[in-house]
């Protein structure tokens, strides 16, 4: 099995992007699986065409990407993706779309088809906090899971796809204002690591939705 997983690149004032810098911290098999990882830019226009790049050169089972989530107290699985794109703040190429849909012809929302509920329950089995959330938001990280599972719906049948959110590195919290949840590298790199093992080990989800949701 090869699963490619994907990080942003830093953004909105960032020197850095948890989301890839723990990418880069993962060994090159986990639970047997090759994991194939890229850096993909925070660029509404460019982050799902740099993916589909990687699905044509690397041929993966599985595809997925991992994004900052700024704020949020863990690592959240997103449920799903919305046909919609509302930038508060313009990405790394300036582009600010306020109140577009990223396929015209799509629905309103895909699902992941990752085991969301078993790779929570795996990850809190490992004694790391982690949680079910139902929104990606509206910026690049919703418009690359939205776009990946629209590809993999019409173009890339056999491919799984799904989104994880991470929060701010310890690092990035030490100027922002007291309170501001964070997480070490390491600790969200090993929730990535269980994240696929649990999607390795599920071809389907498990019904146990492990009893934690956020926003």
């Amino acid at each position: 099995m090869k699963i490619l997983i994907t990080g942003f690149d830093p953004f909105g004032g960032e020197t850095v992007n948890p989301a890839y810098e723990a990418v880069k911290l993962l060994p090159d098999t986990i639970a047997g699986a090759e994991i194939i990882k890229l850096e993909i830019p925070t660029v509404f226009s460019k982050s799902g065409p740099a993916v589909e790049a990687g699905i044509k050169e690397h041929h993966p089972d599985v595809v997925i990407n991992v994004g900052q989530a700024g704020g949020r107290s863990c690592v959240t699985i997103e449920k799903v993706g919305i046909n919609l794109v509302e930038a508060r703040i313009p990405d790394n190429a300036g582009e600010k779309p306020m109140g577009e849909p990223l396929q015209k012809d799509g629905p309103v929302g895909y699902f992941a088809t990752i085991p969301v509920n078993a790779i929570v329950k795996n990850v809190r089995e490992h004694g790391l906090p982690c949680h079910v959330s139902y929104s990606a938001g509206t910026y690049v990280c919703n418009c690359v899971m939205y776009n990946v599972l629209h590809m993999a719906a019409t173009k890339y049948p056999n491919i799984r796809a799904g989104f994880i959110h991470v929060p701010f590195a310890c690092e990035q919290v030490v100027g922002k204002a007291n309170g501001m949840p964070s997480m070490s590298l390491q600790d969200i790199a090993k929730t990535l690591e269980y994240a696929i093992e649990a999607t390795v080990q599920n071809e389907a989800d498990i019904a146990d939705p492990a009893g934690g949701t956020t926003h």
